[in-house]
């Protein structure tokens, strides 16, 4: 049965292949018809990884428009930019894209590894748009990078009832199956959610890779505990 589930290496995040915006309350301008054709251009080039051109495309437009410094922002994080995409995300905080500002600076720390940040960042964001299924997706991602397997689970069930087609949620939801050796759901899971076996790849080397992380946190755990007490015993010598 494992050799069904072949592998690669990281957890994706929903948001490096969707620019999906969700409707907040209204306090942001509504671009323009050209501006929009404009924007769906550049989200269009984007997807299929032509990110130079997309960000080209979006210099022509103003700043002042969040929607297109949501548009940068994104881009530049696909490129590995993340220092000139944090202030752009940064500058959504407090408007209609507040949602997607928490949740472009989620993405960010994660990619540093710095799931207590990406945590903080990604739950607001969840709070604003529950129904948003790329944010829960994330969500689960960091929260299963974290060892917090009943909340990632709750998180990627979610992801993948609110949007059938999110293969992503699919294929995360999977990684966390095969890192506690449920196999048998794993397996069912791939078959249900018509994964192929390039598609789930990356998910048990995911595992795995959790497995030694966890793996190598409790022996360290158990050194500094054996070091504490031996030097206890020294100090009473």
């Amino acid at each position: 049965m494992k050799a069904v589930i072949a592998i690669a290496t990281t957890l994706m995040l929903a948001g490096c292949a969707s620019n999906g915006l969700t409707s907040r309350p209204p306090s942001c301008a509504k671009p323009g018809s050209e501006q929009e054709l404009a924007l769906n251009l550049a989200d269009n080039m984007a997807d299929e990884g032509r990110l130079y051109a997309s960000l080209a495309n979006l210099e022509g437009l103003p700043d002042d428009l969040v929607q297109v410094r949501l548009r940068k922002a994104r881009v530049l994080r696909m490129m590995g930019r993340s220092g000139d995409a944090q202030p752009l995300y940064e500058s959504l905080l407090g408007t209609c894209l507040t949602a997607e500002g928490e949740h472009g600076l989620g993405q960010l720390a994660a990619a540093k590894n710095d799931n207590a940040s990406a945590a903080t960042h990604l739950e607001r964001a969840v709070k604003m748009a529950p129904t948003d299924d790329r944010m829960r997706n994330d969500l689960g991602v960091v929260y299963l990078n974290q060892r917090r397997i009943p909340e990632a689970r709750f998180e990627f069930m979610t992801a993948m009832e609110l949007k059938q087609a999110n293969t992503l949620a699919a294929l995360n939801m999977v990684t966390l199956l095969i890192y506690q050796d449920n196999w048998k759901s794993a397996a069912d899971l791939v078959t249900r959610a018509d994964l192929s076996p390039k598609q789930v790849a990356e998910a048990q080397t995911r595992a795995e890779k959790l497995k030694a992380s966890a793996k190598k946190v409790v022996a360290t755990e158990g050194n500094r505990k054996t070091e504490v007490a031996d030097a206890s015993s020294s100090a009473n010598k």
